[in-house]
C-alpha cells in the first residue's frame, strides 16, 4: 500500500557543477508524486549553475532555487539552508553530481510511514565513472527489510555514515535541532549521522537502491573523499570521527560510541594505511604523529576485543612506534582480506609477536583463531612463457596454524573489475615446499581474459583446508628480475594481447589487458615518451 502523496522534499546542493546539477534535479523531480518539492541550493556558483537552475524552475513548479550570496566552503551550510526552507513532512538530501534512482523516494516513504519510523534508509550504490562499475555501500545492512526500535539494535548502522541514502522526518530533525556542521567542514556526513543516531529514532531499512553515488577519480576537482593527497584531509577525517564519537557518548549511546571507534580502526585507518607507502616522507611523518595522538584517546576496552584484528593491530603498531615503520607490511595488513606477511617472529618463550623491533606487540590470539579467519599471506608472481604467462603462488606458514589446518588446494579466480560476474576460475593443488610454504602454479589464459573483456582483472584466491573449510585471500604481488612486467602475446583471435601486471594500493596482484593494435599503440607511445624524456 502506497502512502498518501506528496510528502517528500529533496534538497539538492551544488557549487560550480553546471555539468551535472541538471541531471541531479531531474532525477529528484522524476521520483513522481511522492516528491512535493525540490529545493535546489546553489552555493554561490560562478559557472552558470544558478541560471541553469532558474531555467529549469521556470518550467517546473515543484522546483525552488535558493542562491547563497557567499560560498560556504563546504556541504553543511547549503544543506542547512535547504533544510530550513522545506515544507514537507519528510526530507532527503542529494548532491549535484549524483542521482536518485527511479522509485527511491517512494520506497523510503512507504517504509517510513508503514513502520512509523523517523528515519528510513536504503542501499547506496557507488558508480565508478566512466567505467560504470557499481559497488554497493554496506550491502549487509540492506540485505532485507527491517524495522529497528532504535539504532543501538543494529550497531552496524554506525558504518553507514552517509546522509544521502536516507529519508528523515522533518519534524524529528527540527525537534532535536539536528543540523550539519557549518562552513568548511569536510566529512560533515559523519557528524550529521551521529547526531541522528544519538537522538534514538525508530529506523526502517529497505533493500532497494535509493542513491547513486558517482565516483569520478579523473575529475579535475576531486571530491573530498577522494582528495586524500594532503595530510590535512586525514586531520579533517579524524576530527569528524572524534566529534561523532563525542556526540554519541554525550547522548548516552555508549554501545554505538564504542562501535564508532571500532569502525574507525577497521575502515578509516585501513583505507589511509593502504595509501601510506605512496606518500612522501613529510606526509608520512605528519600522518603518523597525528594518528598516534588521535589513538592515544582510545582506552583498554577499545583494544581488548580481538587485538589482532587488522585495524586494531595496525593501531597498536602506530602507537608503539614514535616513527613510521613497517609501512609495506602494514599496507598488506590493511588489505581486504588482510595479509600478515613475514617475518613471523617469536619471543623467547615462543609467543608470537609483530617484530623484534616492537616486542611489546604480541599476537598470541592467532594461535586460537579458526583457520578460515587467519590473515594468510600468499605471494604471487607472473613469469613469461612462449605463448603466455605462468602464475606461481606461495602460501606462507603462520606460527604453525597453516600446517595444522592442512591446505589442500587453491581456487584461482581472475575477476574483471568493471564487469560484475565476469570471472575465470581454476582450482589447482597446493603442495608442500621448503621453507614452511606451500606452492601452486597455473597458466594464465590471456586470450580468454581478453575475449571476456579488456581492462583490469583482479586476482582472488580461495584456499581449501583438510576439513573442507576455506579462506578467501588476495595475493601479494612480487616484483624482481625475471618477473613479467609487460608482454605482448600472439593471439589467434585478437592478433596480439598486451598484458601489464601491477600492484594495487594494497599490494595485491592485478592485470591490465589490451588487445590488437589499438591496445598496443598507447603503450608503445608512452614507452617512447619515457625514452625521450
Amino acid at each position: 500500500m502506497h502512502p498518501p502523496h506528496p510528502q517528500v522534499s529533496v534538497v539538492v546542493i551544488g557549487h560550480n557543477d553546471a555539468a551535472h546539477v541538471a541531471d541531479a534535479v531531474r532525477s529528484a523531480l522524476g521520483q513522481g508524486p511522492a516528491v512535493r518539492e525540490v529545493v535546489a541550493v546553489d552555493d554561490c556558483s560562478t559557472d552558470g549553475s544558478a541560471a541553469l537552475l532558474d531555467r529549469l524552475a521556470a518550467g517546473e513548479p515543484r522546483l525552488r532555487v535558493i542562491r547563497r550570496p557567499v560560498n560556504s566552503g563546504g556541504c553543511g551550510t547549503p544543506r542547512n539552508t535547504g533544510l530550513a526552507a522545506v515544507t514537507s513532512p519528510y526530507v532527503m538530501f542529494l548532491d549535484s553530481d549524483d542521482v536518485l534512482p527511479p522509485g527511491a523516494a517512494d520506497a523510503l516513504l512507504t517504509a517510513a510511514t508503514g513502520a512509523d519510523a523517523e528515519v528510513a534508509a536504503g542501499l547506496c550504490v557507488r558508480r565508478e565513472l566512466p567505467s560504470g562499475r557499481e559497488v554497493p555501500w554496506e550491502p549487509g545492512l540492506y540485505a532485507s527489510p527491517a524495522v529497528l526500535a532504535r539504532p543501538a539494535r543494529r550497531p552496524r548502522l554506525i558504518h553507514d555514515t552517509l546522509c544521502v541514502n536516507k529519508l528523515y522526518a522533518t519534524a524529528f530533525l527540527r525537534a532535536h535541532a539536528i543540523r550539519f556542521p557549518e562552513g568548511r567542514f569536510p566529512y560533515e556526513d559523519l557528524v550529521f549521522t551521529a547526531r541522528v543516531w544519538a537522538a534514538g529514532p525508530r529506523v526502517a531499512l529497505v533493500p532497494d537502491p535509493v542513491y547513486v553515488w558517482h565516483v569520478r577519480r579523473s575529475a579535475r576537482r576531486l571530491s573530498i573523499s577522494l582528495d586524500r593527497a594532503d595530510v590535512d584531509n586525514w586531520r579533517a577525517r579524524t576530527h569528524a570521527c572524534r566529534t561523532a564519537h563525542e556526540i554519541l557518548l554525550a547522548a548516552g549511546q555508549k554501545r554505538l560510541a564504542r562501535r564508532a571507534r571500532a569502525k574507525f580502526l577497521d575502515h578509516d585507518l585501513r583505507m589511509y594505511v593502504r595509501e601510506l607507502p605512496l606518500r612522501d616522507e613529510e606526509y608520512r611523518r605528519g600522518w603518523w604523529a597525528h594518528t598516534r595522538a588521535f589513538l592515544a584517546d582510545y582506552d583498554a576496552a577499545d583494544w581488548a576485543r580481538d587485538p589482532v584484528a587488522p585495524g586494531r593491530l595496525i593501531g597498536r603498531v602506530v602507537l608503539a612506534s614514535p616513527e613510521p615503520c613497517d609501512l609495506p607490511r602494514l599496507r598488506e595488513l590493511a588489505a581486504r582480506p588482510a595479509r600478515l606477511c613475514p617475518p613471523y617472529v617469536r619471543a623467547e618463550d615462543g609467543t608470537p609477536r609483530w617484530s623484534d623491533g616492537l616486542p611489546g606487540i604480541t599476537l598470541e590470539t592467532l594461535l586460537t583463531r579458526p583457520a578460515p579467519l587467519l590473515p594468510l599471506a600468499v605471494d604471487a608472481e607472473l613469469r613469461p612463457r612462449a605463448r603466455g604467462v605462468r602464475l606461481r603462488l606461495r602460501l606462507h606458514e603462520l606460527y604453525g596454524r597453516v600446517a595444522q589446518a592442512g591446505p589442500r588446494s587453491v581456487e584461482v579466480e581472475w575477476r574483471h573489475r568493471d564487469r560484475d560476474g565476469t570471472a575465470v576460475r581454476r582450482t589447482v593443488p597446493l603442495r608442500a615446499a621448503p621453507g614452511h610454504t606451500w606452492v601452486a602454479g597455473t597458466t594464465v589464459r590471456l586470450d580468454r581474459l581478453a575475449t571476456l573483456g579488456t581492462g583490469a582483472w583482479d586476482l582472488r584466491l580461495r584456499v581449501r583446508f583438510r576439513d573442507g573449510s576455506t579462506r578467501r585471500v588476495t595475493a601479494h604481488a612480487l616484483a624482481g628480475p625475471g618477473l613479467l612486467r609487460r608482454r605482448a602475446v600472439p593471439s589467434p583471435r585478437h592478433g596480439v594481447v598486451l598484458v601489464r601486471p601491477y600492484a594495487t594500493h594494497s599490494g595485491s596482484l592485478a592485470l591490465r589487458v589490451a588487445t590488437g593494435v589499438r591496445g598496443v599503440v598507447p603503450v608503445l607511445r608512452a614507452r617512447l615518451w619515457r625514452l625521450l624524456h
